[in-house]
């Protein structure tokens, strides 16, 4: 246990110390929230913006920790032959894995800590509003994107997936039904949409915390097939090396 609050320890010093990492995790999603709820410029078909944004921005939240800084701090680490080395010490890769997935878990909880009170603020009133299916549903597409960043990691240098990451995110975000609602968006790409663990993750949550999803049954099998088929890919995948 030592060795393992030891590994998370230093993950989280890891990520405390990354300026572009918090950036990307934690202000680019308050950005977001702050200013297209407060500036009427999105479509969103609701009488006040953030309570469609304030459920998106979440699962915005859920896959900038999970999938994109997971993924690039992963990737850089496994091109400098840190994980080949940490996986042959003491620590081991199991270890190791859950220092990794215990680091996501704090990170996320900062995130929440920080962006709902903000949309609170903002006048989000989320009614009504089932916390534990939320949280069900985080843990989904924790895992579905933790699986997505892992596999990209896990196969391309630290450059290219340092790119991939960052091109990965700016689609799944303005696909994904996060900030732009899917009936705006052209038919073709919105059956892709919905096909996407932004889309499920983003559509969820907004029927947990509103009952405003548009297809909540549809996205919560989207989001748990996304859930069990990354992780496997990942392993499957991975080279430490």
């Amino acid at each position: 246990m030592s060795r393992f609050l030891t590994q998370l320890r230093t993950e989280l010093q890891l990520t405390l110390r990354n300026g572009e990492q918090l950036l990307l995790t934690l202000g680019i999603p308050v950005m977001l929230l702050v200013f297209f709820s407060l500036v009427d410029v999105l479509p969103t078909g609701t009488d006040d913006p953030v309570d469609f944004l304030a459920p998106g921005i979440l699962a915005l939240a859920v896959m900038s920790t999970s999938m994109v800084a997971l993924g690039i701090a992963t990737g850089f680490e496994r091109s400098y032959h840190v994980l080949k080395r940490l996986g042959v010490t003491p620590l081991g890769r199991p270890r190791l894995v859950a220092a990794k997935i215990g680091a996501v878990a704090v990170v996320e909880l900062v995130q929440f800590a920080v962006l709902v009170p903000v949309a609170f603020a903002l006048g989000w009133s989320p009614s009504p509003a089932n916390w534990a299916l939320a949280v069900c549903a985080v843990v989904l597409g924790t895992t579905a994107f933790a699986g997505i960043g892992l596999t990209l990691a896990g196969r391309l240098r630290g450059e290219i997936n340092l790119a991939a990451q960052n091109g990965l995110y700016l689609v799944l975000l303005l696909l994904g039904g996060m900030v732009i609602p899917f009936a705006k968006l052209p038919s073709g790409i919105r059956a892709v949409a919905h096909g996407l663990p932004s889309g499920a993750l983003a559509d969820v949550l907004r029927e947990t915390l509103g009952g405003a999803g548009s297809q909540p049954t549809t996205s919560w099998i989207v989001l748990a097939v996304w859930a069990v088929v990354m992780p496997v890919v990942a392993a499957a995948v991975f080279r430490w090396d």
